[in-house]
Parts: C-alpha cells; sequence; structure tokens
C-alpha cells in the first residue's frame, strides 16, 4: 500500500520547523525543566552497571542490578501512566521524584558498604519503579496545547529528538563522572537531576492537561493496551531497547579488553549521536511514505546494522558500526512515538507512552542481563550478539503483524466515555497530514 494524500494548492509541502514550535506560548516553560527531569533516564541504567561493576567486578552482577531497574519500570511506568490521566501530572510527579531520589541514594549506599547482588537487586526495584515518565508526560503536553494544529507532527519529531538527545548526552556524562570522578557519581548526579527538574516541571501546571473524568456509570475506560497497534510497536521497542542495553555491556567490556576504559564514553557517544543526527533529519523531512512502512524500512535497517556488530575487532571499526546503528535507530524510534497519535485516543494517550517507554526499559533490562553473562563468559563480541537476537526477533513479530498498524479512523479510537465529543476534538487531529498542513484532507496511510 502507498500514501496517497491530497491536497489544496495553497498548502505549503514543508512541516512547519522547530523554532515555530518552541515559540508557542508556554512551551519553554515545560520543555526546559522537562528535559532536566528526563535526561536521568539515559544515565541510569549505565551508572548502575558501572558502580556494580566496580564494586563486585562482575558485568554479569551488574547486569542483574540493572535489569531489576529496568523490569520494575516496565511493569510500573504503565501504572504511573493511569494515574497520571486520572489524577493530573503535577499531583503524581512530585511524590514520584522524592521517592526515586532516596531509592537511588539508598542503591548507592548499599553498593559502596558492598552489599551482596540480592540485596542489590532488591534495592534496585524501587529506583526503576519510581523513574518519573517525564517524557510521556511532555509528549502529552503538547498534544493538548496543539490539538488540530499543523504543528503537533513537528512536536511529536521533536520530542522523538529530545529522546534521541538524552540517550546521546546521559550515558557519556554518566560514563564521563563514574570513570573520572567517583564510581557513583554517575548515579547520585541522575538522582538530584531527576529531583530538581522533576519538582520545577510539575510546578507547570498552567499548561498540563486536565485529568481524564471517571466513566459514568455503566460506561468503561478502554485501557491503552486494548489497541492492537499499540502492542506491535511494544514489542518494536522491546528490541530497541535490547539494542542500547546490549551496546552498554559490550562497549564497556570491548573498552576494558583494549585495555582503554575511557574509551567507553567515546563509542557510545558515536553511537548516540548517531542516534541524534538521524533523529534531527527524521524531524525535518516532509516524509511521502505512510508511517507503517517508515517504521519497517527503518527496523529492517536496524536490524542489519546491529548483526555485524560482533565481528568487530578495533576500536575504529566499532565506533563506525556503531554511529550506524545509531543512525538506523532514529527512524524506527521516532515513527513508533508518531504512531500513537494515530492508534490510541487522547484518554488513555499517556499511558500508551509509558507503554512504549516500558518497552525500551524491559528490552533494555533483559539485554543487559544476557550480555552481561554472555561477556563474562566469552568475551564482548558475544555481548553484541544481543542485539543482534533481539532485533531480528522482534522485525519478524513486527512484520507478521502490521496489519495491526493500520491507523484507525478518529470514531474508531475514541474514549468510550464520551464517544461523539471525542470523535469530534479527533477530526482536526486527522486532518493534519505527515507534511503537517493543517487543512483537512481525505488520507489514506500504509
Amino acid at each position: 500500500m502507498t500514501s496517497a494524500v491530497t491536497t489544496d494548492k495553497s498548502a505549503t509541502s514543508t512541516r512547519p520547523g522547530y523554532g515555530q514550535l518552541l515559540r508557542t506560548p508556554g512551551a519553554l516553560g515545560f520543555v526546559l525543566p522537562g528535559f532536566a527531569a528526563r535526561l536521568p533516564f539515559g544515565m541510569l541504567t549505565i551508572s548502575i552497571l558501572l558502580l556494580v561493576q566496580h564494586t563486585t567486578g562482575s558485568y554479569g552482577s551488574a547486569g542483574i542490578v540493572a535489569a531489576f531497574t529496568g523490569i520494575s519500570m516496565a511493569v510500573f511506568a504503565p501504572v504511573m501512566g493511569k494515574l497520571i490521566d486520572r489524577h493530573g501530572q503535577s499531583a503524581v510527579l512530585v511524590p514520584v521524584a522524592l521517592v526515586h531520589a532516596t531509592a537511588v541514594s539508598s542503591l548507592v549506599a548499599f553498593a559502596l558498604l558492598g552489599a551482596p547482588v540480592w540485596a542489590l537487586a532488591l534495592a534496585a526495584v524501587p529506583a526503576g519503579a519510581s523513574v518519573p515518565q517525564v517524557g510521556p508526560m511532555v509528549r502529552s503536553r503538547w498534544a493538548a496545547k496543539l490539538e488540530g494544529s499543523p504543528l503537533l507532527p513537528t512536536a511529536a519529531a521533536f520530542e522523538s529528538v529530545t529522546d534521541e538527545f538524552t540517550f546521546v548526552v546521559g550515558p557519556v556524562l554518566a560514563t564521563a563522572l563514574c570513570t573520572g570522578i567517583n564510581p557513583a557519581a554517575g548515579l547520585v548526579t541522575e538522582a538530584a537531576l531527576t529531583l530538581i527538574g522533576g519538582l520545577l516541571f510539575a510546578a507547570q501546571r498552567a499548561t498540563q492537561p486536565k485529568p481524564v473524568a471517571r466513566p459514568a456509570h455503566g460506561e468503561k475506560h478502554a485501557p491503552a493496551l486494548s489497541f492492537h497497534g499499540l502492542r506491535v510497536l511494544i514489542v518494536a521497542f522491546i528490541g530497541i531497547g535490547a539494542v542500547f542495553g546490549g551496546m552498554q555491556v559490550s562497549l564497556a567490556a570491548f573498552s576494558e579488553e583494549i585495555g582503554n576504559p575511557g574509551a567507553n564514553g567515546l563509542l557510545y557517544g558515536v553511537f548516540a549521536a548517531g542516534n541524534m543526527i538521524a533523529g534531527i533529519a527524521c524531524g525535518a523531512i516532509a516524509w511521502k511514505i505512510g508511517p507503517r512502512r517508515r517504521l519497517i524500512l527503518g527496523y529492517i535497517g536496524l536490524t542489519a546494522a546491529a548483526s555485524v556488530l560482533w565481528a568487530a575487532n578495533s576500536m575504529i571499526l566499532l565506533g563506525a558500526l556503531g554511529l550506524v546503528v545509531g543512525l538506523c535507530i532514529a527512524p524506527a524510534l521516532i515513527t513508533g512515538y508518531t504512531m500513537i497519535e494515530q492508534l490510541v485516543p487522547a484518554a488513555s494517550r499517556t499511558e500508551a507512552f509509558t507503554w512504549l517507554t516500558g518497552g525500551v526499559a524491559f528490552g533494555q533490562a533483559g539485554a543487559v542481563t544476557l550480555a552481561g553473562r554472555l561477556t563474562d563468559a566469552h568475551g564482548s563480541s558475544y555481548g553484541f550478539l544481543v542485539p543482534m537476537v533481539a532485533t531480528a526477533l522482534a522485525l519478524a513479530i513486527l512484520l507478521a503483524l502490521r496489519a495491526k498498524l493500520a491507523p484507525k479512523a478518529p470514531s474508531r479510537i475514541v474514549s468510550s466515555s464520551k464517544p461523539a465529543a471525542s470523535a469530534t476534538s479527533a477530526a482536526p487531529a486527522a486532518g493534519v497530514n505527515e507534511r503537517g498542513l493543517g487543512h483537512r484532507v481525505p488520507v489514506t496511510v500504509d
């Protein structure tokens, strides 16, 4: 299938720019503190890996502790999303940020005191469960503020680029702190940024979406996971998370093997920079192919690139391959987040975003555990097999279930509590095509 979009002749063919987006009244008030609060997401796993590996001497043990963090975050992120949709962002974010800072501080103390791995794993559970879901909150604010606006697709791309930037800066900053200052410095900084950024973001109450009203008696609110397309996207995001987790462990082990631990930050920075470069490009392009096809093509490229990492035997070659892998992640990641607008109604959208975030965390958790054990037993080249296998499996499922990703008509994705009103409010968004044009058009999307 192909995308067929009919437009009027006066329409521009370019997407509104990031500068125009950021000039939206009130936008910077939540974008800046939101970035500070979500940057720690890119620091948490690598900081745990480096600290626990330093105190135990084992990548396998470090992977287990990091996995407990990731799994608990994957499990509790959708719960947090539901609470946010029901009670509002500030009401949930403030206590969560406080709990997270306390939990991470406890994990640091246990690690430095030489606690056994099982104790560290237990301490990692509240640290992961309390990770604030700031990225989905920011996306929900954009969706509420720009509903029906031609800037909405630009906002989706901007948020994905911001996510990519956190994956660039976060791991590199954490690695520099852990290797250059103190093994615990990465987690200490992560906790401080989460607390300060989270409280500042929560203070911006004027731009937060209103809580979803409880359904009337006899009516049910459709949970995000009830939509088939979201479940397919979660599988794809688990594969992407496995790439992040496998790369973090294997790059660290490779740097140790060549006798240059500091190279880990450089190598991961190159990988993540590819992510960011591709993310910026994807957000600026006025796409002529549909999101489903973009997602599949991007995932094919990611799987192909990840399948050759294990063969790298030099720092230069590994850096080049890591760059290619990073370039291939962004199209899949950005497209997946963008498709939520078409697949899930507004009343469940924050929850849907948290499911995708949780999918990345779950894939990352499994990958750091398996890659850690493989690198301990056989070396870094075996750790790189984890991203290869994970993306191949996810691609196979994505291809088999690609029909589930077909966008639904607005009337088919509205919340059951207010069908007529939701359909009306969703219609303008459906009239925003992938090039960001604001008029209503008939659209057939691949």
